[in-house]
């Protein structure tokens, strides 16, 4: 049960140059028939949240335009090259109010649901005075996170570093995780091979459930 009404943003990482995906951009790549940034993208819209930044940076002008008609705001990361932390701090530094948490959410990862965002915003609003809440699946960690405006306030300083790999297990005492009951928050699209399995296995979903409404 959620204590108060909270005001909650996201930031959406979408300026990588998805160099694992061959020649590709993933972004690009259909996810029942919508590409995959806009699909990633529609499911944060349909969910609690009072304000999004997408982060673009490789390949910006034709990424641009699969969202650019959505009720978001878009900004350039100059430095993606630099590293995912870079476009972190593009993303904080875009947003121009004041709110209890912000959701860093990545731009390829599929299988999400707004149901999925809605529960961590729950989680989050409910936690234990914690600076960072972190889903996890079967004891693997996942994305998105969220954190709270007093960790914003520090990453903008930079004074605080979330790209550090070890960051959740030096720092124990910021961190609250939630354990979820489905797979969705350690699934994304990497490879051309993670592309065509998830592919496939949305496929074999959908027909099986398709059957079962039918019997």
């Amino acid at each position: 049960m959620v204590k108060q009404q909270a005001r909650i943003a996201a930031v959406v990482l979408a300026a990588g140059s998805s160099q694992r995906m061959g020649a590709a951009n993933k972004l690009h790549l259909p996810i029942d028939g919508t590409p995959l940034l806009r699909h990633s993208v529609k499911i944060l819209l349909d969910a609690s949240i009072d304000d999004i930044v997408v982060v673009l940076g490789y390949d910006h002008q034709t990424t641009r335009a699969l969202i650019e008609d959505l009720p978001l705001e878009i900004v350039v990361n100059d430095a993606h090259a630099s590293g995912q932390m870079s476009s972190v701090h593009c993303g904080l530094n875009a947003l121009d109010e004041t709110y209890d948490g912000v959701i860093i959410a990545l731009g390829d990862q599929p299988a999400l649901r707004s149901t999925d965002i809605e529960i961590l915003i729950d989680a989050f609003v409910n936690r234990d005075g914690r600076e960072v809440l972190v889903p996890t699946y079967r004891g693997e960690r996942g994305n998105p996170i969220v954190i709270s405006s007093n960790c914003r306030t520090e990453i903008v300083a930079g004074t605080r570093n979330l790209g550090c790999r070890k960051f959740i297990e030096k720092n124990p005492q910021l961190v609250e995780k939630i354990e979820m009951s489905n797979p969705a928050v350690v699934i994304d699209l990497d490879t051309p091979q993670e592309y065509e399995d998830f592919c496939t296995t949305s496929a074999l979903q959908d027909s099986s459930n398709l059957t079962q409404q039918a019997s």
